[in-house]
């Protein structure tokens, strides 16, 4: 993939956009490891729906600039996070301009094709998040039933799905029906951020496993106190 990656600064803000209109990832410079993007944060939905040392083992599929990635190795030092990104230039981006940490032992980087890896690898995850696109906002082969049921074999017990759908949330797109598909239903549909970003959580053993909302309220106020994110606008629209 051929791609101009352009950097930006406005404002305390630190950008990475392809094509110099999609934006990619952002970064505030006084506090690297904040999700400045709305979307980033609907992502981290999943963490509210387990406890305990939860998760310990995260695939990421897409890198961009670096945002989750910084977030989960900063607030869950307990994680062992595999990130793969399929362009070079993004990876070596992230490196020099997004503080991408350098931590062989926690960080695992695969530069490759994400829908390969998922079909190729054994190991199983405790989180799955994915979030990877072109320069022109298409996911390719992500769009897939055979990737999402990939992802699906390759969540541990009790593991999760979150994915970027960006315009795929429409039915008559794929995306989202691929995933309730992969999913046997189990899906929860987050509302359209205010960029359109759809994010779409999955479980694999059903939803029943997800806490009542007096639960969810409860986590999000221990989110808060330990990483200053504040989930409360995404879990008021769950049904549980």
């Amino acid at each position: 993939m051929d791609i101009y990656i352009d950097i930006r600064e406005q404002e305390g803000v630190r950008s990475m956009r392809f094509e110099s209109s999609c934006v990619q990832g952002a970064m505030r410079l006084d506090r690297p490891d904040e999700l400045v993007l709305e979307y980033t944060r609907a992502m981290m939905t999943p963490l509210l729906l387990r406890d305990g040392d939860f998760p310990q083992r995260v695939l990421l599929i897409g890198l961009g600039a670096g945002s989750m990635v910084r977030f989960l190795y900063r607030h869950f030092p307990s994680a062992h996070l595999t990130t793969v990104e399929i362009e070079p230039a993004v990876v070596e981006a992230a490196k020099l301009h997004f503080f991408l940490p350098d931590d062989q032992e926690r960080l695992h980087l695969v530069v490759g094709d994400g829908v390969a890896f998922m079909l190729e690898t054994t190991e199983s995850y405790d989180l799955i998040l994915v979030d990877g696109f072109n320069q022109h906002a298409h996911p390719g082969e992500l769009n897939s039933l055979a990737f999402y049921r990939a992802c699906r074999d390759r969540l541990a017990p009790n593991g999760m799905l979150a994915v970027n759908l960006i315009g795929l949330s429409d039915k008559y797109k794929g995306g989202l029906v691929y995933v309730e598909e992969a999913f046997d239903g189990s899906v929860l549909r987050l509302p359209r951020c205010r960029s359109g970003n759809t994010i779409a959580v999955a479980v694999r053993d059903g939803l029943s496993s997800i806490p009542s909302m007096p639960e969810l309220r409860l986590r999000v106020a221990k989110m808060i106190q330990r990483t200053a994110l504040d989930l409360g606008a995404f879990i008021n629209t769950l049904e549980v």
